[in-house]
């Protein structure tokens, strides 16, 4: 018997919860949404009310952090419950079919663990941590169904000629300029918007599995940009239309980046609307947050600060400063979550434990994941916490980040020689001024970390010092 099969029989033993009172869960994400780039986070421009009244009727949270600052090593620590110490993928960098980029067999996905409690797994959208016929691809990682991109190049292309129905190639109208090998480039003849294509396939993914508890990974491609399109056109903002930005003074990039942002909001509000049609919506939990920080990407006239997508915070995508990794977190229950703002400290890892006790069974081994059920249910004096969060980062050099006890951020920059810096998040939210000169102390624990809460693996290792 395999480890996972020897882990999922285990698992099945281990549940403790009836199938009645397993709630579905629903997890939504954007790709490349910044903190501030929602009404309820404080955004003054984009238009999100679907989004707002989620926070409104659920928990918004104001310190939960992404898994990384790009893609890849994020959607990694959310699917695997293990930081970029530890997971499998860690960045972004190197061929997609080379196993840098690729979850492995024995690697245990939260898809396995909700398989293992008989929930129906469906992953719609973008995938990044596994390419065609290897042994990371999601039929292979604990999903049932699988609807959508495997490359994030081929992500890029919101308006692609095919995209993948679990292990088969499925066309579309659309006619494209290819731009590598991975089935990435942008469309001259615009037919059919994968935005639009994956609300669809939600709706009748959560239509289909009403009767028993369901797992859906709605992986969203929106607001990234084309960056193939952006290189050749000037402007990466892919969308059917501007909608009610048609007519605003701006650049062609900036229209389209509002405009896809208001897109995803009334697709998110057309799901939540059909849990409640279905009569499901009280049994149902649904998430909603962002892989990184915002992007300066889709063109030379497209300017992240034109909507302040990062909030008070420092830094965008590709920062280790809370403007990069940072992230909204929505969650809405209705009947289990009480509405309110928690200042709870969290990341992408803690989802892997949280499903789990959601689905009455004990979580893999191994993992850098605290269940955040107590605080989901308003029990706040019964949530774990972390004494310490950790990130790497592995492009122009190795970066590393170590956040403790939710209040001292320590940022190490390019170099494992370079000296870390120090904010107090609690005084200095911005992260402008760096005190580690006062904090011999929490320095060197912070340095500490750094070293040791991390192994190699071989595809992503620290150089000796």
């Amino acid at each position: 018997m395999t480890r996972i099969a020897c882990f999922c029989f285990a698992m099945l033993l281990a549940s403790a919860v009836p199938a009645s009172d397993k709630p579905n869960i629903i997890f939504i994400l954007a790709d490349d949404l910044g903190y501030g780039d929602l009404g309820c986070y404080g955004q003054k421009i984009i238009q999100t009310p679907c989004l707002d009244r989620m926070a409104a009727e659920g928990l918004r949270f104001t310190q939960f952090y992404a898994g990384s600052t790009v893609c890849a090593p994020s959607r990694s620590v959310l699917m695997t419950g293990q930081h970029t110490g530890h997971t499998r993928v860690r960045g972004n960098a190197g061929p997609e079919n080379s196993g840098a980029q690729m979850l492995r067999d024995e690697d245990v996905t939260v898809a396995e663990v909700l398989g293992s409690a008989a929930y129906a797994t469906g992953l719609v959208g973008k995938w990044g941590l596994g390419m065609p016929g290897d042994e990371g691809v999601p039929n292979r990682q604990g999903f049932d169904y699988f609807y959508g991109y495997l490359s994030q190049h081929h992500a890029h292309n919101h308006f692609p000629d095919f995209l993948w129905r679990n292990d088969e190639k499925s066309p579309l109208p659309n006619v494209v300029t290819p731009v590598g090998a991975a089935g990435g480039g942008y469309a001259t003849q615009r037919v059919k918007y994968a935005g639009d294509l994956f609300a669809e396939e939600a709706l009748a993914f959560v239509a289909q599995h009403r009767e028993q508890p369901f797992f859906l990974y709605l992986s969203l491609v929106v607001p990234h940009a084309n960056n193939e399109r952006s290189r050749a056109l000037g402007d990466g903002q892919e969308v059917p239309d501007y909608g009610p930005y048609e007519d605003r003074d701006w650049h062609s990039s900036l229209k389209g980046q509002a405009a896809m942002i208001t897109r995803m909001d009334r697709q998110i509000g057309d799901l939540l609307a059909k849990l409640a049609e279905l009569g499901i919506d009280q049994r149902t939990l649904v998430m909603f947050s962002s892989d990184n920080g915002p992007h300066q990407e889709g063109g030379p006239q497209y300017d992240p600060e034109f909507f302040q997508a990062s909030g008070p915070l420092r830094g965008i995508k590709r920062s280790l400063t809370d403007g990069g990794i940072r992230v909204p977190f929505i969650a809405r229950w209705p009947g289990k979550i009480q509405p309110g703002v928690s200042d709870h400290v969290g990341y992408f890892g803690d989802f892997l434990a949280t499903a789990a006790e959601l689905a009455g069974v004990s979580p893999p081994p191994n993992l850098d994941s605290i269940s955040f059920v107590p605080t989901l249910l308003g029990r706040n004096a019964d949530q774990a916490k972390h004494e310490y969060l950790v990130w790497e980062f592995y492009e122009r050099g190795i970066s590393q980040a170590v956040l403790l006890q939710g209040r001292w951020k320590g940022i190490r920059l390019k170099s494992l020689t370079a000296p870390i810096e120090l904010y107090d998040l609690h005084h200095d939210l911005g992260e402008q001024h760096d005190v580690a000169a006062d904090h011999p102390e929490t320095v060197a624990r912070v340095g500490r970390i750094m070293e040791t809460a991390r192994v190699d693996n071989e595809f992503w290792k620290l150089p000796a010092r």
